[in-house]
């Protein structure tokens, strides 16, 4: 007699297998090997691919399949014929240097004390907005490949002589021929070169040490010694103003070195407080003791405690030079005691003063400063609940005051650990609870996040590892897992943290040894055209989307990378495809990528790249 059991299992097994089989049929379908896009009834909404999808094999770009979002997401994204795409046009040729928030047509109207005019001034309506796309100059050609650049770029470029004619003797730079430029590592104080230069304060400050990580170059002229310091493993923050040294910041982004357009005027600078290891001025041309000390104040709010300033030229080594500088020596000397003087009531010590050079240091804790300050009379401490909240925030006469500790040999703020090791432990930040919402265990889980993430970008942009690229802008850092993740290649990357997002992050990025600013992307970014080799935005248009256009983010972006450059924008899918159609309009190659969270996650790639 039969067992009455076996039909139904019989029944039950077949349909699995022929359930199996459909699944198996259905995913070949959308996902085919060869990568051909199937087939589509006459009325079936075509796939969502991008304009232009003609990535050339020297963009070292590996090909994945197109997606077909329909099958995973159920969504219907129709496809705007390309005739009826309103491009974006190209500005004039005049807008081939053109920085929105640093526009020199505007100055006339701005005040000139403590050079506001200087300063960020974006435009906000509409009608004053840019919206066309920023030239490149003519004749542009490909930088050279890092680290030659350091030393050499094209002229054509970077197509200013001023610095090359006005700044000869000093050896700034040199215009070899009529095509390229020389950056011999020359300085307004370092005559003998940078790294004589260097090699100078290396006596004085421990830059082997793996202690000093992070540097700040106020008045950075061509940013010769941020390139010096590399050398060392210190990344170094290099910013000056557009002014009458034409072009001074361009020549260093050009060089592949971190750089910004900025200055000590009227707000308070970008970066938070305790973020940088060494401050240095040569010859910077501030006039630290005025507006009762103001900036070296700005310099003891983002000097991290125990680290340390250097200055050179006037009135440091005045004795020697005042005939070379043509300058009063009892003024200078008045102006040497007066700067000594405001140094002694920031509590900071003088540990040298050698030939060019004066270094001094800041304590590792306010418990001795409090009494001296009162004793001296000195500026009071800042009663600002929030040190790092900075952005478009004018300065003060005060002083920052440390956190606070217990033992006279203690580190305000907790003690760092040697380069590299404090690249991937947790920052004092995050140990002592500062930023609630962030503990130890989610930045550990962060870090593994973004390895995950960096092996599968290796998978879809191999030119990121191939020494194509040499400078990242990460638009919106977090806790800055992307840049760790990276730091074994060459490059290096400055890490936006945008000024209002949930958590202010910027400070555990200076501590992991990391360097950045913060940022409104609503507004341009301080820099000039063509600054970077590749853009990371993750979870960026999701902050923007109700904020601002995002037109005009996608324009900034696009004004800010180099010709060849690419774009790894990270979001929600439908998110994604609002950005899509308009980098349809710019006229942008791009590709549509599953994010390594896999076909069904919401989270998709778009990789966009910029033709030469």
């Amino acid at each position: 007699m039969a067992n009455p059991l076996k039909k139904p299992l019989a029944k039950l097994l077949l349909a699995a297998i022929l359930v199996s089989l459909s699944y198996l049929l259905g995913s070949n379908t959308n996902y085919p090997n060869n990568y051909s896009i199937p087939e589509r009834g006459r009325g079936s909404p075509p796939p969502l691919q991008c304009l232009q999808l003609n990535f050339s094999s020297s963009s070292h770009v590996r090909i994945s399949p197109p997606l077909h979002f329909e099958p995973s997401h159920r969504l219907h994204f129709p496809q705007e014929p390309q005739q009826n795409l309103q491009f974006f046009k190209r500005c004039p040729q005049n807008f081939t240097n053109y920085m929105p928030c640093h526009d020199p047509s505007l100055e006339n109207n701005l005040s000139e004390e403590r050079f506001f005019y200087r300063e960020r001034h974006c435009p906000k309506a509409d009608e004053e907005r840019v919206k066309c796309l920023v030239p490149k100059p003519a004749g542009y050609q490909r930088p050279f490949p890092w680290p030659k650049s350091k030393e050499l770029a094209w002229f054509k470029n970077v197509p200013f002589k001023k610095l090359t004619v006005f700044k000869k003797s000093q050896n700034w730079v040199r215009l070899q021929g009529d095509d390229l430029l020389v950056f011999p590592g020359g300085g307004t104080s370092f005559p003998k070169g940078v790294n004589s230069y260097v090699d100078l304060i290396k006596r004085v400050v421990p830059l082997k040490s793996g202690k000093i990580r992070t540097a700040l170059d106020v008045g950075c002229g061509v940013a010769s010694f941020g390139a010096a310091l590399m050398d060392y493993n210190i990344l170094t923050m290099s910013f000056a103003p557009l002014d009458v040294h034409e072009a001074q910041v361009q020549f260093a982004l050009e060089r592949g070195l971190p750089a910004m357009v900025g200055l000590l005027s009227t707000y308070q600078l970008p970066y938070p407080s305790r973020s940088f290891d060494v401050a240095h001025c040569s010859r910077c041309l501030v006039p630290w003791t005025s507006y009762d000390g103001l900036y070296l104040m700005e310099i003891d709010r983002v000097l991290r405690p125990g680290g340390y300033w250097v200055v050179s030229g006037p009135p440091i080594s005045w004795k020697t030079s005042y005939r070379g500088w043509e300058r009063d020596a009892k003024d200078l000397q008045k102006e040497q005691i007066s700067l000594e003087n405001l140094a002694t009531r920031l509590c900071w010590k003088k540990i040298a003063e050698r030939g060019p050079i004066a270094v001094w240091r800041k304590p590792t804790n306010h418990l001795h400063c409090i009494q001296k300050l009162k004793a001296l009379k000195s500026p009071t401490f800042c009663v600002k609940s929030d040190p790092d909240a900075v952005w478009y925030t004018k300065m003060e006469p005060c002083v920052t005051p440390l956190p606070m500790v217990n033992e006279i040999k203690d580190v305000a703020g907790g003690a760092l650990e040697k380069w590299p090791k404090r690249l991937n432990t947790a920052p004092p930040r995050i140990r002592s609870g500062f930023i609630e919402g962030i503990t130890v265990k989610s930045f550990n889980e962060d870090n593994q996040l973004w390895k995950k993430r960096v092996s599968h970008y290796r998978i879809i942009l191999e030119s990121l590892f191939s020494g194509k690229f040499r400078n990242i802008m990460d638009m919106n850092a977090g806790l800055g897992g992307f840049a760790a993740a990276l730091a074994k290649y060459p490059v290096w990357v400055m890490n936006a943290v945008p000024f209002d997002a949930k958590h202010n992050t910027l400070g555990i990025l200076y501590e992991r040894g990391l360097i950045g600013t913060y940022i409104d992307w609503c507004e341009a970014f301080s820099t000039y055209p063509r600054t970077y080799d590749l853009i990371h935005a993750d979870g960026v248009f999701s902050m923007y989307m109700d904020k601002c256009d995002i037109v005009y983010i996608l324009l900034e972006m696009h004004r800010i990378l180099r010709p060849e450059g690419a774009i790894i924008i990270r979001d929600h899918v439908d998110i994604i495809v609002k950005v899509k159609g308009i980098i349809d309009r710019m006229r942008l190659n791009c590709q549509l990528l599953h994010s390594d969270g896999g076909r069904f996650h919401p989270e998709k790639i778009l990789l966009v790249h910029n033709s030469l």
